[in-house]
């Protein structure tokens, strides 16, 4: 039996957001619409792209989110499926330090908005110093060397992934927050002006490093 050391595990997510219902309705059904990154079978810690507080969209970048992220209110269980990926010593150092690079880095690494809401059309770009859930996991996926990508990391949607990880499917069904405990602050209410003020400033450096840096990783 694999250990841990030998394998990592990436997650689907049926977000409880208003998103991610649109998502859904949009996408005929399929239920998954946030992925993640996690490092052992406790599935207790979520590492990924995504907002930093429930109700501001916009306020989003690298994050641990953990299973109070996605279980609250009536929503008492949150569904996940779980692709377990082995990996060799080499795959695992990649992985790990290209996490540990974008942690240290994330005040600067923005989330990229732009490449998520066109995926359906132009089906991902990169702008320097950006990644979202998708391309994140999908640079991890790249990285760990468990499967062979036949197209650039950051064009992968999460159907995308979840098609191409499906020989490595761990587990697919509810799971609980008993503890019922969020990031601290990820639940607190914000006002309309600072999802607003979230937007403008977003969308101001992203637009810059669009126009200006040209060199994307």
């Amino acid at each position: 039996m694999r250990s841990d050391r030998d394998c990592i595990y990436i997650v689907l997510v049926k977000a409880h957001t208003g998103l991610g219902k649109a998502v859904r309705l949009l996408s005929g059904g399929y239920v998954y619409t946030h992925i993640a990154f996690c490092k052992d079978d406790r599935f207790e810690e979520f590492i990924t792209f995504s907002r930093r507080r429930h109700y501001a969209p916009f306020d989003a970048g690298f994050m641990h989110e953990t299973r109070g992220c996605y279980c609250f209110g009536k929503h008492d269980r949150v569904k996940l499926k779980i692709f377990r990926l082995p990996v060799n010593p080499r795959g695992r150092r990649r992985v790990y330090r290209f996490v540990r690079q974008v942690e240290q880095r994330q005040e600067t690494c923005l989330f990229n908005l732009y490449s998520m809401i066109t995926m359906p059309v132009l089906n991902g770009f990169r702008i320097a110093g950006t990644y979202n859930c998708m391309s994140f996991v999908g640079k991890i996926v790249e990285l760990s060397g468990a499967v062979r990508l036949d197209r650039p990391y950051y064009r992968y949607s999460i159907r995308a992934l979840d098609a191409l990880l499906e020989p490595y499917l761990y587990t697919e069904r509810y799971f609980s927050d008993t503890k019922a405990h969020a990031v601290p602050g990820y639940m607190e209410k914000v006002t309309l002006w600072y999802n607003v003020r979230s937007f403008l400033q977003l969308n101001r450096q992203l637009l810059h490093r669009v126009l200006y840096k040209h060199n994307t990783k």
